[in-house]
């Protein structure tokens, strides 16, 4: 079992979701964030005065999944939120060791 995480621009949400549904992703978790990486962030005006945002607003998605289905998981996150500009975001993906339902205290698989 693996935690795939994807950092996205927040307008690719609903691509990103209709992606990994389609390919029977049940569900997912996403927190708001902040962060910058190459771009290092930017100058806005507002009201005449120049000012520095340092942080970028952006999500985290977060999915464990089976191996077996890591791949087209990837790739259905990637192509859903490429716009082909610089800070379109990263996938990482992390093992899990173990997985719990709370409700009924499934384990491994079976509580994805």
């Amino acid at each position: 079992m693996k935690l795939v995480t994807a950092i996205i621009k927040p307008f690719k949400l609903d691509d990103v979701r209709d992606a990994v549904a389609e390919i029977g992703v049940q569900g997912l978790t996403v927190t708001e964030v902040k962060g910058f990486g190459r771009q290092k962030g930017h100058t806005e005006l507002y009201r005449g005065a120049e000012y520095v945002v340092d942080f970028l607003p952006k999500l985290k998605i977060e999915i464990a999944l089976d191996d077996d289905r890591i791949e087209t998981a990837i790739e259905a996150i990637r192509k859903a939120a490429n716009t082909d500009k610089i800070g379109d975001g990263k996938i990482f993906v992390t093992d899990l060791g173990q997985v719990v339902r709370i409700r009924t205290g499934e384990t491994g698989s079976a509580a994805l």
